[in-house]
Protein backbone atom coordinates (compact mmCIF):
# COMPACT_ATOMS: atom_id res chain seq x y z
CA UNK A 1 0.00 0.00 0.00
CA UNK A 2 0.98 3.54 -0.47
CA UNK A 3 2.39 5.04 2.95
CA UNK A 4 0.48 8.05 4.56
CA UNK A 5 2.80 10.43 6.42
CA UNK A 6 2.54 10.04 10.38
CA UNK A 7 3.05 12.08 12.88
CA UNK A 8 6.55 11.03 13.36
CA UNK A 9 7.61 12.13 9.49
CA UNK A 10 5.87 15.50 9.86
CA UNK A 11 7.48 16.33 13.04
CA UNK A 12 10.77 15.01 11.04
CA UNK A 13 9.85 17.45 8.05
CA UNK A 14 8.71 20.58 10.63
CA UNK A 15 11.94 20.09 12.40
CA UNK A 16 14.40 20.49 9.16
CA UNK A 17 12.22 22.73 7.48
CA UNK A 18 12.68 25.00 10.62
CA UNK A 19 16.33 24.67 10.23
CA UNK A 20 16.26 25.32 6.93
CA UNK A 21 13.59 28.52 7.35
CA UNK A 22 16.07 29.98 10.00
CA UNK A 23 19.05 30.08 7.88
CA UNK A 24 17.48 31.98 5.39
CA UNK A 25 16.24 34.36 7.81
CA UNK A 26 19.71 34.71 8.99
CA UNK A 27 20.41 35.56 5.17
CA UNK A 28 17.60 38.20 5.16
CA UNK A 29 20.22 40.09 7.49
CA UNK A 30 22.15 41.10 4.44
CA UNK A 31 20.21 42.88 2.81
CA UNK A 32 19.23 44.68 5.98
CA UNK A 33 23.36 45.30 6.15
CA UNK A 34 23.13 46.99 2.53
CA UNK A 35 20.29 49.11 3.68
CA UNK A 36 21.94 50.34 6.36
CA UNK A 37 25.25 51.13 4.40
CA UNK A 38 23.39 52.78 1.89
CA UNK A 39 21.29 54.46 4.18
CA UNK A 40 17.98 53.00 2.82
CA UNK A 41 16.11 52.98 5.97
CA UNK A 42 12.29 51.93 4.62
CA UNK A 43 14.23 48.95 3.24
CA UNK A 44 16.27 48.24 6.38
CA UNK A 45 13.29 48.45 8.38
CA UNK A 46 11.36 45.98 6.29
CA UNK A 47 14.33 43.38 6.00
CA UNK A 48 14.32 43.60 9.53
CA UNK A 49 10.85 42.82 10.40
CA UNK A 50 11.10 40.07 7.74
CA UNK A 51 14.57 38.60 9.05
CA UNK A 52 12.62 38.70 12.69
CA UNK A 53 9.45 36.94 11.70
CA UNK A 54 10.99 34.35 9.24
CA UNK A 55 13.40 33.33 12.09
CA UNK A 56 10.71 33.41 14.63
CA UNK A 57 8.38 30.90 12.60
CA UNK A 58 11.80 29.00 11.85
CA UNK A 59 12.65 28.53 15.84
CA UNK A 60 9.14 27.47 16.26
CA UNK A 61 9.29 24.33 14.01
CA UNK A 62 12.57 23.81 15.09
CA UNK A 63 10.97 22.79 18.83
CA UNK A 64 9.37 20.10 16.98
CA UNK A 65 12.89 17.99 18.25
CA UNK A 66 13.25 14.37 16.77
CA UNK A 67 15.84 11.83 17.59
CA UNK A 68 18.70 12.39 15.31
CA UNK A 69 19.44 9.55 12.44
CA UNK A 70 19.35 9.28 8.99
CA UNK A 71 16.38 10.60 7.07
CA UNK A 72 14.52 7.90 4.53
CA UNK A 73 13.85 9.01 1.03
CA UNK A 74 10.22 9.69 1.80
CA UNK A 75 11.03 12.51 4.45
CA UNK A 76 14.19 13.92 2.59
CA UNK A 77 11.51 14.60 -0.73
CA UNK A 78 9.10 16.27 1.74
CA UNK A 79 11.31 18.86 3.02
CA UNK A 80 12.86 19.44 -0.03
CA UNK A 81 9.95 20.23 -1.99
CA UNK A 82 7.98 22.11 0.50
CA UNK A 83 11.64 24.61 1.48
CA UNK A 84 11.59 25.87 -2.04
CA UNK A 85 7.62 27.01 -1.72
CA UNK A 86 7.91 27.87 1.96
CA UNK A 87 10.96 30.04 1.31
CA UNK A 88 9.34 31.88 -1.84
CA UNK A 89 6.14 32.75 0.45
CA UNK A 90 9.38 34.56 3.11
CA UNK A 91 10.63 36.11 0.18
CA UNK A 92 7.92 37.90 -1.23
CA UNK A 93 6.85 39.78 2.26
CA UNK A 94 9.73 42.41 2.24
CA UNK A 95 9.67 42.29 -1.74
CA UNK A 96 5.72 43.37 -2.41
CA UNK A 97 6.08 46.09 0.50
CA UNK A 98 8.99 47.75 -1.80
CA UNK A 99 6.26 49.27 -3.89
CA UNK A 100 7.38 47.90 -6.79
CA UNK A 101 5.08 45.28 -7.41
CA UNK A 102 1.30 45.33 -8.64
CA UNK A 103 0.29 42.45 -6.74
CA UNK A 104 1.27 40.55 -3.64
CA UNK A 105 1.11 37.14 -6.70
CA UNK A 106 3.90 39.54 -8.98
CA UNK A 107 5.92 39.29 -5.79
CA UNK A 108 5.59 35.76 -4.89
CA UNK A 109 6.43 35.41 -8.79
CA UNK A 110 9.86 37.13 -8.76
CA UNK A 111 10.31 35.30 -5.51
CA UNK A 112 9.59 31.69 -7.45
CA UNK A 113 11.71 33.25 -10.55
CA UNK A 114 14.79 34.05 -8.13
CA UNK A 115 14.95 31.16 -5.49
CA UNK A 116 14.69 28.92 -9.26
CA UNK A 117 17.10 30.77 -11.37
CA UNK A 118 14.10 31.57 -13.74
CA UNK A 119 15.17 35.26 -13.90
CA UNK A 120 12.28 36.31 -15.45
CA UNK A 121 10.49 39.43 -13.22
CA UNK A 122 7.64 41.54 -13.33
CA UNK A 123 8.96 44.16 -10.85
CA UNK A 124 7.85 47.74 -11.99
CA UNK A 125 10.70 50.19 -12.18
CA UNK A 126 13.42 48.26 -11.81
CA UNK A 127 16.84 50.67 -12.48
CA UNK A 128 15.24 52.84 -9.16
CA UNK A 129 15.02 49.76 -7.16
CA UNK A 130 17.03 50.26 -3.72
CA UNK A 131 20.18 48.37 -3.10
CA UNK A 132 19.08 46.29 -0.58
CA UNK A 133 16.13 44.82 -2.62
CA UNK A 134 18.19 44.29 -5.44
CA UNK A 135 20.89 42.35 -3.06
CA UNK A 136 18.24 40.33 -1.49
CA UNK A 137 17.11 38.98 -4.96
CA UNK A 138 20.77 37.86 -6.42
CA UNK A 139 21.01 36.35 -2.53
CA UNK A 140 17.67 34.65 -3.53
CA UNK A 141 19.89 33.24 -7.03
CA UNK A 142 23.04 32.28 -5.37
CA UNK A 143 20.59 30.07 -2.80
CA UNK A 144 18.55 28.98 -5.49
CA UNK A 145 21.77 28.37 -7.80
CA UNK A 146 23.81 26.42 -5.41
CA UNK A 147 20.89 24.18 -4.20
CA UNK A 148 19.22 25.52 -1.16
CA UNK A 149 20.39 22.19 0.32
CA UNK A 150 23.91 22.35 -0.75
CA UNK A 151 24.40 25.76 1.04
CA UNK A 152 22.78 24.74 4.32
CA UNK A 153 25.16 21.45 4.27
CA UNK A 154 28.30 23.36 3.60
CA UNK A 155 27.12 25.19 6.86
CA UNK A 156 26.41 22.32 8.91
CA UNK A 157 22.99 22.96 9.48
CA UNK A 158 21.39 19.30 8.34
CA UNK A 159 23.60 17.07 10.04
CA UNK A 160 25.99 14.22 8.06
CA UNK A 161 23.69 11.50 8.92
CA UNK A 162 21.13 13.27 6.57
CA UNK A 163 23.27 14.69 3.93
CA UNK A 164 23.29 11.95 1.50
CA UNK A 165 19.53 11.50 1.07
CA UNK A 166 18.79 15.34 1.09
CA UNK A 167 21.84 15.88 -1.38
CA UNK A 168 19.78 13.03 -3.99
CA UNK A 169 16.55 15.16 -3.30
CA UNK A 170 17.69 18.27 -4.89
CA UNK A 171 18.09 17.07 -8.43
CA UNK A 172 21.53 16.00 -7.69
CA UNK A 173 23.46 12.50 -8.38
CA UNK A 174 27.04 12.62 -8.48
CA UNK A 175 29.08 13.62 -5.93
CA UNK A 176 32.86 15.53 -6.84
CA UNK A 177 34.12 13.56 -3.79
CA UNK A 178 32.75 10.33 -2.26
CA UNK A 179 31.61 12.38 0.84
CA UNK A 180 28.37 14.77 0.22
CA UNK A 181 29.44 17.32 2.23
CA UNK A 182 32.80 17.65 1.34
CA UNK A 183 31.06 17.61 -2.22
CA UNK A 184 28.88 20.64 -1.26
CA UNK A 185 31.94 22.58 0.46
CA UNK A 186 33.68 22.27 -2.78
CA UNK A 187 30.65 23.15 -4.83
CA UNK A 188 30.64 26.53 -2.57
CA UNK A 189 34.36 26.99 -3.05
CA UNK A 190 33.92 27.03 -6.81
CA UNK A 191 31.58 29.47 -6.67
CA UNK A 192 32.61 32.00 -4.69
CA UNK A 193 36.38 31.58 -6.66
CA UNK A 194 34.87 32.37 -10.04
CA UNK A 195 32.50 35.01 -7.96
CA UNK A 196 35.06 36.95 -6.60
CA UNK A 197 36.96 37.01 -9.63
CA UNK A 198 34.46 37.89 -12.55
CA UNK A 199 33.48 40.57 -9.64
CA UNK A 200 36.92 42.05 -9.64
CA UNK A 201 36.81 41.73 -13.54
CA UNK A 202 33.73 43.03 -14.22
CA UNK A 203 33.87 45.93 -11.83
CA UNK A 204 37.02 47.13 -13.81
CA UNK A 205 34.86 47.23 -16.83
CA UNK A 206 32.04 49.29 -15.65
CA UNK A 207 34.49 51.31 -13.61
CA UNK A 208 36.20 52.19 -17.55
CA UNK A 209 32.71 53.19 -18.92
CA UNK A 210 32.04 55.93 -16.33
CA UNK A 211 30.09 54.28 -13.63
CA UNK A 212 30.95 55.48 -9.76
CA UNK A 213 32.76 52.80 -7.65
CA UNK A 214 30.09 51.85 -5.55
CA UNK A 215 27.65 51.27 -8.10
CA UNK A 216 30.41 49.65 -10.24
CA UNK A 217 30.87 47.13 -7.18
CA UNK A 218 28.01 46.30 -6.22
CA UNK A 219 26.61 45.81 -9.87
CA UNK A 220 29.51 43.74 -10.66
CA UNK A 221 28.93 41.39 -7.88
CA UNK A 222 25.51 40.77 -8.88
CA UNK A 223 25.97 40.32 -12.82
CA UNK A 224 28.65 37.90 -11.63
CA UNK A 225 26.06 36.18 -9.23
CA UNK A 226 23.82 35.63 -12.28
CA UNK A 227 25.98 34.66 -14.65
CA UNK A 228 27.77 31.84 -12.59
CA UNK A 229 24.85 30.76 -10.89
CA UNK A 230 22.80 31.36 -14.58
CA UNK A 231 19.98 33.43 -12.96
CA UNK A 232 19.22 35.89 -15.06
CA UNK A 233 18.15 38.55 -13.07
CA UNK A 234 20.34 42.10 -13.62
CA UNK A 235 20.35 45.00 -11.46
CA UNK A 236 18.98 47.25 -14.47
CA UNK A 237 15.88 47.03 -16.76
CA UNK A 238 17.35 46.58 -20.01
CA UNK A 239 19.53 43.29 -18.56
CA UNK A 240 22.38 43.57 -20.57
CA UNK A 241 21.88 45.96 -23.14
CA UNK A 242 21.95 48.67 -20.68
CA UNK A 243 25.74 48.65 -20.61
CA UNK A 244 26.74 48.65 -24.68
CA UNK A 245 29.88 47.04 -23.43
CA UNK A 246 31.43 43.93 -25.87
CA UNK A 247 34.14 43.26 -23.07
CA UNK A 248 31.36 42.86 -20.53
CA UNK A 249 29.34 40.86 -22.38
CA UNK A 250 32.07 38.61 -22.82
CA UNK A 251 33.01 38.35 -19.29
CA UNK A 252 29.11 37.10 -18.56
CA UNK A 253 29.26 34.59 -21.79
CA UNK A 254 32.31 33.06 -20.24
CA UNK A 255 30.34 32.82 -16.64
CA UNK A 256 27.58 31.91 -17.68
CA UNK A 257 29.30 28.44 -20.18
CA UNK A 258 31.25 28.11 -16.77
CA UNK A 259 28.46 27.86 -14.61
CA UNK A 260 26.84 25.36 -17.24
CA UNK A 261 29.14 22.95 -16.98
CA UNK A 262 28.79 19.94 -14.10
CA UNK A 263 30.70 20.86 -11.00
CA UNK A 264 31.62 17.42 -11.45
CA UNK A 265 33.55 18.37 -14.18
CA UNK A 266 35.32 21.52 -12.86
CA UNK A 267 36.11 18.82 -9.87
CA UNK A 268 37.95 17.09 -12.78
CA UNK A 269 39.92 19.91 -14.05
CA UNK A 270 40.29 21.86 -10.42
CA UNK A 271 42.51 18.06 -10.14
CA UNK A 272 44.29 18.85 -13.60
CA UNK A 273 42.35 15.77 -15.10
CA UNK A 274 42.11 17.72 -18.70
CA UNK A 275 41.37 14.50 -21.16
CA UNK A 276 37.91 13.34 -18.99
CA UNK A 277 36.37 16.44 -19.82
CA UNK A 278 36.30 16.66 -23.60
CA UNK A 279 36.20 12.98 -23.55
CA UNK A 280 32.82 13.55 -21.83
CA UNK A 281 29.32 12.64 -23.23
CA UNK A 282 27.63 15.95 -21.95
CA UNK A 283 30.65 17.92 -23.27
CA UNK A 284 30.34 16.22 -26.56
CA UNK A 285 26.83 16.41 -26.60
CA UNK A 286 27.06 19.81 -26.24
CA UNK A 287 29.36 21.05 -28.63
CA UNK A 288 27.39 19.15 -31.28
CA UNK A 289 24.09 20.51 -30.15
CA UNK A 290 25.58 24.10 -30.19
CA UNK A 291 27.31 24.10 -33.19
CA UNK A 292 23.79 22.61 -34.89
CA UNK A 293 21.47 25.13 -33.33
CA UNK A 294 24.06 28.26 -33.70
CA UNK A 295 23.95 27.46 -37.38
CA UNK A 296 20.40 27.37 -37.66
CA UNK A 297 19.60 30.68 -34.86
CA UNK A 298 22.65 32.42 -37.37
CA UNK A 299 21.13 31.64 -40.21
CA UNK A 300 17.67 32.68 -39.38
CA UNK A 301 19.08 36.01 -38.62
CA UNK A 302 20.95 36.73 -41.36
CA UNK A 303 18.08 38.50 -42.95
CA UNK A 304 16.67 40.47 -40.14
CA UNK A 305 17.46 44.51 -39.79
CA UNK A 306 18.42 44.44 -36.37
CA UNK A 307 21.40 42.00 -36.98
CA UNK A 308 22.29 43.29 -41.17
CA UNK A 309 25.88 43.84 -40.25
CA UNK A 310 28.69 41.06 -39.43
CA UNK A 311 29.85 42.22 -36.31
CA UNK A 312 26.44 43.02 -34.52
CA UNK A 313 25.17 39.70 -35.88
CA UNK A 314 28.62 37.48 -34.19
CA UNK A 315 28.24 39.88 -30.81
CA UNK A 316 24.50 39.56 -30.24
CA UNK A 317 23.32 36.74 -31.59
CA UNK A 318 26.50 34.60 -29.89
CA UNK A 319 25.52 36.22 -26.50
CA UNK A 320 21.58 35.31 -26.80
CA UNK A 321 22.81 31.91 -27.92
CA UNK A 322 24.74 31.57 -24.69
CA UNK A 323 22.05 33.07 -22.60
CA UNK A 324 19.65 30.67 -24.10
CA UNK A 325 21.21 26.99 -23.58
CA UNK A 326 22.72 28.21 -20.44
CA UNK A 327 19.01 29.14 -19.23
CA UNK A 328 20.74 31.90 -17.81
CA UNK A 329 17.83 34.70 -19.34
CA UNK A 330 20.26 37.46 -19.60
CA UNK A 331 18.88 40.07 -22.80
CA UNK A 332 21.00 41.70 -25.43
CA UNK A 333 18.09 42.68 -27.24
CA UNK A 334 14.55 43.96 -26.08
CA UNK A 335 11.93 41.36 -25.40
CA UNK A 336 9.99 43.56 -28.02
CA UNK A 337 12.68 42.89 -30.59
CA UNK A 338 12.44 39.60 -29.79
CA UNK A 339 8.74 39.09 -31.24
CA UNK A 340 9.12 42.03 -33.89
CA UNK A 341 12.87 41.55 -35.32
CA UNK A 342 13.59 38.18 -34.92
CA UNK A 343 12.23 35.65 -37.99
CA UNK A 344 10.46 32.70 -36.31
CA UNK A 345 12.92 30.70 -36.94
CA UNK A 346 15.52 32.61 -34.53
CA UNK A 347 12.67 32.87 -32.18
CA UNK A 348 12.40 28.92 -32.02
CA UNK A 349 15.84 28.25 -31.74
CA UNK A 350 16.35 29.89 -29.14
CA UNK A 351 13.01 28.26 -27.42
CA UNK A 352 15.05 24.85 -28.65
CA UNK A 353 17.83 26.06 -26.85
CA UNK A 354 16.71 27.00 -23.26
CA UNK A 355 14.38 23.17 -23.33
CA UNK A 356 17.67 21.32 -23.53
CA UNK A 357 19.30 23.78 -21.08
CA UNK A 358 23.40 22.73 -19.87
CA UNK A 359 24.69 19.87 -18.21
CA UNK A 360 23.48 18.01 -14.97
CA UNK A 361 24.90 18.57 -11.77
CA UNK A 362 25.14 22.23 -13.30
CA UNK A 363 23.73 25.43 -12.35
CA UNK A 364 22.04 25.35 -15.47
CA UNK A 365 18.24 23.77 -15.82
CA UNK A 366 16.56 22.35 -19.13
CA UNK A 367 16.27 18.79 -19.71
CA UNK A 368 19.94 18.37 -19.85
CA UNK A 369 23.03 17.54 -21.60
CA UNK A 370 23.32 14.24 -20.18
CA UNK A 371 20.04 12.51 -21.07
CA UNK A 372 20.09 14.42 -24.74
CA UNK A 373 23.33 12.14 -25.43
CA UNK A 374 22.01 9.11 -23.79
CA UNK A 375 18.94 9.03 -25.80
CA UNK A 376 20.79 9.31 -28.66
CA UNK A 377 23.14 6.82 -27.81
CA UNK A 378 20.03 4.44 -26.77
CA UNK A 379 18.55 5.09 -30.75
CA UNK A 380 22.21 4.09 -31.36
CA UNK A 381 21.82 0.93 -29.44
CA UNK A 382 18.44 0.24 -30.69
CA UNK A 383 19.64 0.27 -34.67
CA UNK A 384 22.78 -1.64 -33.99
CA UNK A 385 20.21 -4.54 -32.79
CA UNK A 386 18.33 -4.20 -35.14
CA UNK A 387 21.55 -4.92 -37.77
CA UNK A 388 22.95 -7.40 -35.59
CA UNK A 389 22.51 -11.24 -36.23
CA UNK A 390 20.32 -12.97 -33.32
CA UNK A 391 22.78 -14.63 -31.45
CA UNK A 392 24.79 -10.99 -31.24
CA UNK A 393 25.48 -9.52 -27.95
CA UNK A 394 25.10 -5.56 -29.01
CA UNK A 395 27.11 -3.10 -26.49
CA UNK A 396 27.25 0.28 -26.08
CA UNK A 397 29.33 2.89 -24.05
CA UNK A 398 30.21 6.53 -23.22
CA UNK A 399 32.43 8.78 -21.76
CA UNK A 400 31.26 10.02 -18.19
CA UNK A 401 34.07 9.80 -15.76
CA UNK A 402 35.39 6.67 -17.25
CA UNK A 403 34.05 4.18 -19.44
CA UNK A 404 30.33 3.20 -18.77
CA UNK A 405 27.89 0.11 -20.33
CA UNK A 406 24.37 1.88 -21.43
CA UNK A 407 22.51 0.68 -19.07
CA UNK A 408 18.46 -0.04 -19.91
CA UNK A 409 17.76 1.96 -16.14
CA UNK A 410 19.89 4.91 -17.49
CA UNK A 411 17.87 4.85 -20.54
CA UNK A 412 14.90 4.66 -19.14
CA UNK A 413 15.37 7.31 -16.34
CA UNK A 414 16.14 9.66 -19.56
CA UNK A 415 13.62 9.02 -21.18
CA UNK A 416 11.12 9.84 -18.06
CA UNK A 417 12.86 13.32 -17.52
CA UNK A 418 12.68 14.10 -21.44
CA UNK A 419 9.07 12.90 -21.80
CA UNK A 420 7.73 14.62 -18.45
CA UNK A 421 10.11 18.15 -19.83
CA UNK A 422 7.84 17.67 -23.42
CA UNK A 423 4.61 17.38 -21.36
CA UNK A 424 5.03 20.37 -19.56
CA UNK A 425 6.07 22.41 -22.34
CA UNK A 426 2.93 21.31 -23.92
CA UNK A 427 1.12 22.07 -20.64
CA UNK A 428 2.48 25.55 -20.62
CA UNK A 429 1.71 26.44 -24.00
CA UNK A 430 -1.91 25.37 -24.08
CA UNK A 431 -2.69 27.63 -21.13
CA UNK A 432 -0.86 30.47 -22.57
CA UNK A 433 -2.90 29.94 -25.86
CA UNK A 434 -6.12 29.38 -23.40
CA UNK A 435 -5.36 32.93 -22.35
CA UNK A 436 -5.62 34.64 -25.61
CA UNK A 437 -1.61 34.58 -26.47
CA UNK A 438 -0.42 33.34 -29.71
CA UNK A 439 1.09 29.83 -30.04
CA UNK A 440 4.49 31.16 -31.00
CA UNK A 441 4.74 33.67 -27.47
CA UNK A 442 2.93 30.52 -25.42
CA UNK A 443 5.54 27.82 -26.82
CA UNK A 444 8.61 30.55 -25.65
CA UNK A 445 6.96 31.51 -22.56
CA UNK A 446 6.40 28.07 -21.57
CA UNK A 447 10.16 26.86 -22.19
CA UNK A 448 11.53 29.83 -20.61
CA UNK A 449 9.35 29.02 -17.27
CA UNK A 450 9.72 24.85 -17.42
CA UNK A 451 13.38 25.49 -18.12
CA UNK A 452 14.37 28.05 -15.76
CA UNK A 453 15.64 29.79 -18.91
CA UNK A 454 14.51 33.47 -17.93
CA UNK A 455 14.49 34.70 -21.66
CA UNK A 456 10.97 36.34 -21.96
CA UNK A 457 8.64 37.56 -25.20
CA UNK A 458 6.31 39.45 -23.96
CA UNK A 459 3.72 37.36 -22.22
CA UNK A 460 5.16 37.74 -18.58
CA UNK A 461 4.12 41.10 -17.57
CA UNK A 462 3.49 43.46 -14.61
CA UNK A 463 -0.23 42.43 -13.57
CA UNK A 464 -0.42 39.46 -15.71
CA UNK A 465 -3.23 37.03 -15.42
CA UNK A 466 -3.53 35.42 -12.05
CA UNK A 467 -3.98 32.13 -13.05
CA UNK A 468 -1.45 32.50 -16.12
CA UNK A 469 1.14 33.29 -13.50
CA UNK A 470 0.53 30.90 -11.02
CA UNK A 471 0.84 28.23 -13.30
CA UNK A 472 3.99 29.56 -14.57
CA UNK A 473 5.05 29.74 -11.45
CA UNK A 474 4.64 25.63 -10.84
CA UNK A 475 6.04 25.34 -14.08
CA UNK A 476 9.52 27.22 -12.56
CA UNK A 477 9.06 25.20 -8.86
CA UNK A 478 9.00 21.45 -11.05
CA UNK A 479 11.80 22.65 -13.06
CA UNK A 480 14.01 23.57 -10.35
CA UNK A 481 13.79 20.12 -8.90
CA UNK A 482 13.14 17.90 -12.12
CA UNK A 483 10.01 16.69 -11.69
CA UNK A 484 11.10 13.71 -9.49
CA UNK A 485 11.33 15.24 -6.11
CA UNK A 486 7.59 17.01 -6.82
CA UNK A 487 5.61 14.05 -8.15
CA UNK A 488 6.98 12.05 -5.16
CA UNK A 489 6.25 14.72 -2.87
CA UNK A 490 2.69 14.84 -4.81
CA UNK A 491 2.09 11.13 -4.13
CA UNK A 492 2.78 11.32 -0.63
CA UNK A 493 0.80 14.15 -0.41
CA UNK A 494 -2.11 12.22 -1.78
CA UNK A 495 -1.37 8.67 -0.03
CA UNK A 496 -1.73 10.75 3.07
CA UNK A 497 -5.30 12.19 2.76
CA UNK A 498 -7.16 9.72 0.31
CA UNK A 499 -8.78 6.87 2.56
CA UNK A 500 -5.94 3.99 2.42
CA UNK A 501 -8.62 1.45 0.53
CA UNK A 502 -8.90 3.59 -2.45
CA UNK A 503 -4.97 3.58 -3.44
CA UNK A 504 -4.50 0.08 -4.81
CA UNK A 505 -1.49 -1.87 -4.15
CA UNK A 506 1.87 -1.17 -5.48
CA UNK A 507 2.75 -3.99 -7.97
Amino acid sequence: MWQRFTLLDLRVIGHYLGTLIMFFGLLMLVPFATAVYFHEWQPAARYFFSAGLVLAIGAALRFLRVESGRLNRRQALAITGTAWLVLAFFASIPLYYSGHFLTYSDALFDAVSGLTTTGASVLVDLDHLSNADNMFRFIMHFLGGLGLIVVALTVGLLGRQSSASLYSSEARSEHVVPNVVQTARFILRITLIVVAIATVLVSVVLLTIGMEPARAWTQALWLSISGFLTGGFAPMAQSVLYYHCAPLEFILMLLMIMGSISFVLHGELWKGRIMPFFHDIETRTMVLWIAAMTIVFTASLAATQLFSDLPTLLRRGLFMVVSSFTTTGFQVITSNQLNTVLSSGAFLSLALLMSVGGATDSTAGGIKFMRLGVIFKSVVSTVKEALAPDSARVVVSYNHLGRRVLAPSTVKTAMTVFILYVVIYVLGTLVGIAHGYEANEAIFESVAMTSNGGIVSGLVTPGMPVTLELFYMLQMWAGRLEFVTLLALVVEVIASIVPQGKLGKRK
